[in-house]
């Protein structure tokens, strides 16, 4: 098929545009996150020192590898989440039945003794161990180890939360969330995954994604709120973040992802943050679904699939609801007010005309 050359040459524009936008914004928010991200983890890993001098059960797993921190999440170039993975679930099952979305609760296996459990005294009446009661324990800690860190000057405990965060410098917040590895383990309400008659992703990587299984953090579920379930204080909250990090591999999808979280930094940092960078990894996963094939990912592509993403993120505001890509049943704007997800339904709509309308819009954004 011949293809007109006036939509190669603004193919080939948009490539040097994207490249450009890549080489000047991007590279730039990235090197900038990289030297926040430096302090952070040299900060909290002198905090974790010292809370595990007090309870050697929580041991640090924030390890540096070649520069990169496993567990670290960059919410946004302000914000980070830690994951400190426990040690032994052991004697306890996992047990998702449905009832808490998003979130599984860990029970002692029938017949065992609450007394083989490395985290016995969090275990409840009913056999569960409680997610919050061993936060609040991780909370105290860490409360203490600032004080006698080498940085208390620099760092303090955020108060009204039941969740361990901490603010830097006034300015940079790290979230610290305890949490287990579920390897070997896929859960019953992501089951649905992936679709049936989808070509993408290809069944090798939905084996392996499904072998390294997922996480279970200790935090506050949005999805539970205001439900008052007796479960909720014992829910872990279900965490895909290798499996999501795992299927965007490849092609230009990661790039594509930066792009992304730096228009929105750029443009849709808003009030009541009704859009995070999560958001869009989560539409971005879905827009794979709709074009499975590898070539629909060059980067002669990613303009279009940034477009794509946009209008899936305008639809969303619209409706109001945002599925999580592994557990459509949990809404990822629970808890954001509709005026702020109204306004930034308009201002995706104005960012989305300018890059279609515009040629050399990037120069601009």
């Amino acid at each position: 098929m011949l293809v007109p050359s006036d939509m190669i040459a603004a193919q080939s524009k948009m490539v040097y545009q994207m490249n450009k936008y890549c080489a000047d914004r991007v590279q730039t928010r990235k090197a900038q996150i990289h030297k926040q991200i430096l302090e952070v983890c040299r900060i909290v890993q002198d905090v974790l020192k010292e809370v595990e001098v007090q309870e050697p059960r929580f041991i640090s797993s924030l390890n540096d590898y070649n520069g990169r921190f496993e567990g670290l999440e960059v919410i946004s170039p302000t914000e980070f989440e830690i994951i400190i993975y426990l040690n032994q679930m052991g004697v306890l099952n996992f047990v998702d039945d449905g009832t808490l979305p998003g979130c599984a609760v860990l029970k002692l296996s029938d017949g065992r003794k609450r007394s083989m459990s490395l985290w016995v005294e969090f275990i409840t009446a009913s056999g569960y161990l409680s997610a919050r009661k061993i936060r609040s324990r991780f909370q105290t800690l860490v409360a203490q180890a600032c004080d006698k860190c080498a940085y208390r000057d620099i760092v303090k405990m955020i108060a009204d939360t039941t969740e361990v965060k901490l603010r830097i410098r006034e300015r940079i917040v790290v979230q610290i969330t305890p949490a287990f590895k579920c390897a070997g383990l896929w859960p019953r309400s992501a089951s649905h995954w992936p679709i049936p008659g989808i070509p993408w992703p290809h069944p090798n990587i939905v084996a392996e994604v499904k072998t390294e299984g997922f996480d279970m953090l200790s935090k506050e579920c949005i999805a539970l709120q205001g439900k008052n379930s007796a479960m909720e204080g014992d829910a872990w909250v279900l965490s895909f973040t290798d499996a999501e990090n795992r299927l965007l591999q490849g092609a230009s999808r990661r790039r594509c992802l930066s792009i992304l979280k730096t228009l929105r930094d750029r443009h849709l940092d808003l009030p009541g943050n009704p859009v995070t960078s999560y958001h869009l990894k989560t539409l971005l996963l879905y827009e794979c679904e709709k074009h499975p094939r590898e070539m629909e990912w060059e980067e002669n592509c990613i303009a279009d699939r940034i477009n794509g993403i946009f209008l899936q993120l305008i639809s969303c505001l619209q409706c109001r609801r945002c599925p999580h890509y592994f557990l459509p049943n949990m809404d990822l704007f629970k808890g954001k007010s509709p005026g702020a997800l109204e306004n930034a339904a308009k201002q995706v709509w104005r960012l989305t005309r300018i890059m279609l309308t515009n040629a050399r819009c990037l120069e601009e954004l």
